[in-house]
């Protein structure tokens, strides 16, 4: 099964060299991607095995069952919301302003070079540890399904990735999505079953879950199986930094960039809003019968990591060949993403505009895909060195990432795509409060109230802040010029003509 996954994912980035010859084509895909293929490369960038492995099984733990309701949180907010809310207004902005990444396009909308730089910054600081982050789900099921040591897993992950990432850039990344999108949808339902099957049907199940009482989280009966569970507060904070978090990620937005046309994104939010109700509901419902192993890990050693492989350690032999695809897929897919959002991040926006001589497509494809594999092999180094030598700090700046980015970028993104007045001060505003107070949340927990001590609830916070800040700061601060502004928001006035198929046009066309 593995040498088949692995031959497809080659097969794929050598077929889409052609596709690669340009900025455009390498980053956008050419901006001509379609319905299936925008939707499933959403999906699979947004669930890695961090969901699957890590989070399905920490938040399980904490809040049974009650868990599903971040799944159905990604599913409306971080799916179907943000295509309805961004995807329009992404697509058509970001061709008007000729904009291939996230830090370009604040320069082109705020006619501000400093906040390009300042965003590639940031940008470059979380991405990389976020990269990184997502070996971790691979050591465990690895080593039950083949006892393979841990480096060599990354060094198999990271080859491969490099391969059909560098040879066929964008195309290849969102093809190679979709077979993995397919295996993860598949996966997911195979796995559930068979998990809910060991505990003797969902019924059997449901009534073990609501017998398991944890005088610590709560004494009230059936606490785990409970509508919002022993802790909805807390619970919240997921949901929305999860949910939330995914309308500002470079990785993300850049999906809509590339987007065919109008009928791709009325598809798309479809397609990506199912596929996310599937993945993520069936992960953190399979989740939250976490509790059910209590007998068999000890969490305050093993950590929660070990409580969703613990379910797949008497599956049979076929059924945990897909369990280690379904990994690698989900994985590999969001790590093909990340790495190729960096790399262009780096080269078009910090290396690019800083070159005294002008640089031809040839030089920035060629960066592009040299900074790829530099930020390939650096992500896979952080990987093999947080798990050798187990260093917290690279463990912490992996957790908070996202909600640094997110924090940061939410508000001048959202706002900038409808509102006019918005002012580079406010824009300023909101990435150095959104990562200055993620680092300080890590640095100095203990000057936070109890309730924004969890980096999770304080990515959340920084996040709505966001929302808050670009338009109270806009109020205070120098107005934008008039006639930029004009010209950003000229593109939502253009006319275009379309199909009867797509609009019947007015009553009066019609006669």
């Amino acid at each position: 099964m593995l040498v088949v996954f692995f031959g497809l994912m080659i097969g794929v980035g050598i077929y889409c060299r052609k596709h690669s010859n340009s900025v455009d084509g390498f980053v956008l895909g050419g901006r001509s991607v379609g319905p299936w293929l925008s939707a499933f490369a959403y999906g699979t960038s947004y669930f890695s095995a961090v969901i699957l492995v890590g989070y399905s099984g920490q938040f399980g733990w904490k809040y049974g069952i009650s868990s599903t309701w971040i799944g159905l949180g990604n599913a409306i907010i971080g799916s179907y919301l943000a295509w309805t809310i961004l995807g329009r207004r992404t697509r058509v902005m970001t061709q008007h302003l000729g904009s291939s990444t996230m830090p370009d396009f604040f320069e082109k909308r705020y006619n501000s070079p400093a906040l390009r730089t300042g965003a590639a910054l940031i940008v470059f600081l979380f991405l990389i540890p976020y990269a990184a982050s997502l070996y971790n789900g691979l050591s465990r099921l690895f080593a039950m399904a083949f006892h393979i040591d841990y480096t060599v897993c990354i060094i198999l992950m990271t080859v491969l990735t490099a391969i059909y990432v560098v040879a066929g850039g964008y195309m290849a990344t969102v093809i190679n999505d979709f077979i993995q999108g397919v295996i993860m949808l598949f996966g997911i339902v195979a796995i559930l079953a068979a998990a809910l099957d060991q505990f003797g049907g969902l019924g059997a199940a449901m009534q073990s879950l609501a017998e398991v009482m944890d005088t610590s989280v709560s004494t009230a009966p059936g606490a785990f199986t409970s509508f919002f569970g022993p802790d909805p507060i807390n619970l919240l904070g997921v949901v929305i930094l999860t949910s939330l978090g995914t309308w500002s990620l470079p990785q993300m937005t850049q999906k809509f960039y590339a987007i065919k046309n109008e009928s791709a994104i009325v598809k798309g939010t479809v397609i990506s809003t199912l596929f996310a109700l599937v993945v993520a509901g069936g992960c953190y419902f399979l989740g939250g019968f976490g509790r059910l192993l209590s007998d068999k890990v000890n969490v305050a050693v093993e950590g929660y990591d070990a409580i969703i492989p613990k379910m797949f350690e008497t599956f049979p032999v076929m059924l945990m060949g897909l369990v280690v695809v379904l990994v690698l897929s989900a994985s590999m897919s969001t790590l093909s993403s990340l790495v190729l959002t960096a790399s262009s991040t780096l080269t078009l926006d910090l290396l690019v505009p800083h070159r005294k001589s002008n640089a031809d497509e040839k030089f920035k494809v060629t960066n592009i895909r040299v900074f790829l594999l530099i930020f390939i092999v650096l992500s896979g180094v952080l990987a093999i060195i947080q798990y050798r030598f187990n260093i917290a700090f690279i463990a912490q700046l992996m957790g908070l990432s996202w909600g640094a980015m997110a924090g940061a970028f939410l508000g001048p993104y959202l706002w900038g795509l409808y509102m006019k007045k918005v002012s580079t001060a406010s824009v300023w505003a909101s990435f150095v409060f959104g990562v200055g107070t993620m680092l300080l949340n890590m640095l100095a927990k203990p000057m936070f109230p109890a309730l924004l001590q969890s980096p999770i609830n304080c990515g959340a916070f920084v996040m709505l802040m966001s929302l808050v800040i670009v338009p109270a700061v806009s109020v205070f601060t120098k107005k934008p010029d008039a006639s930029h502004v004009e010209k950003v928001f000229a593109c939502y006035d253009r006319t275009v003509t379309v199909a009867v198929t797509d609009s019947i046009g007015p009553a009066e066309e019609m006669k």
